[in-house]
């Protein structure tokens, strides 16, 4: 059996850059150990899969149902893949669709064409204050000025270039109670977007060795906790924020208050089709 594989770069206006995912869109699902081994064989961040609810087809106007697989595990509300998925079904299989609704859990993730990009809408992950624990400063080889979680630990620091030199013990930080990291600290001067040359309000690392990916590109799921909490610190609703990986990539976000919404561009870096 063969089916249709997609690399696509996602929160990216050119091919080689923004964080890349895997794409695989089917008509019905495989088995849960043959997914997990083709996101292996894909070696990215995230392999994501989507297919029909049930009564409907891919070039239908139903919903879909999506799962996100990174090369060693499942997991949950992933954000540049979603992106990533938009993009193709408006690109290849629903042309005349201006928006597509992803189900999981219960969850509804849309994605929306807004001119020439994508708006992103999932649930918003609004951080809290903790206690951190010792091995989290101790991993990441710097003590943040303060830290929160959500589903990930949220680390503040006072300045971009603290975030920048960061060079974490990826075995430390995958010790961790829970399965990532998110560091962030306003952005200075040289934060500038590539969206109209705005300046950007805040920039961010993200690293999640526990679920196979030691850095993340650029991550949407990071930016459901960094919206809310830059939205109330900095008292406005829309925000730029700037990841500092390698790729480095921009997010155009808004806080919806139980909901966020991210903006970006996506690209097809390649397609083809898969043995299985």
């Amino acid at each position: 059996m063969t089916l249709p594989m997609f690399i696509i770069d996602a929160f990216a206006e050119r091919t080689l850059a923004g964080n890349p995912a895997a794409v695989c869109p089917l008509e019905t699902w495989l088995p849960d150990d043959r997914m997990q081994a083709i996101a292996a064989e894909m070696n990215l961040s995230e392999t994501v899969f989507f297919a029909p609810e049930p009564g409907g087809t891919l070039s239908g106007d139903g919903d879909l149902s999506i799962r996100w697989f990174t090369p060693t595990r499942e997991v949950t509300l992933i954000g540049h893949a979603t992106l990533a998925a938009g993009h193709l079904m408006f690109e290849r299989l629903r042309p005349n669709a201006r928006e597509v609704r992803f189900m999981s859990g219960g969850e509804a993730m849309i994605v929306r064409r807004d001119g020439a990009a994508l708006m992103l809408e999932m649930p918003a992950l609004r951080p809290h204050p903790i206690d951190a624990p010792p091995a989290l400063a101790e991993g990441l080889g710097a003590t943040p000025q303060r830290v929160m979680a959500a589903k990930h630990y949220l680390c503040l620091f006072e300045r971009e270039e603290q975030v920048a030199a960061l060079n974490p013990d990826m075995a430390r930080i995958a010790a961790l109670e829970l399965p990532a990291v998110i560091v962030t600290a306003p952005a200075g001067n040289s934060a500038l977007s590539a969206q109209g040359g705005s300046a950007a309000d805040f920039v961010s690392r993200f690293f999640a060795p526990a679920n196979g990916v030691p850095e993340d590109a650029v991550s949407g799921v990071a930016h459901l906790c960094l919206a809310p909490y830059w939205a109330e610190r900095l008292g406005k609703k829309k925000l730029v924020g700037r990841q500092l990986s390698q790729r480095g990539g921009i997010v155009l976000c808004e806080d919806l208050g139980a909901r966020v919404t991210l903006g970006g561009s996506a690209v097809i870096f390649l397609e083809g089709r898969i043995a299985v």
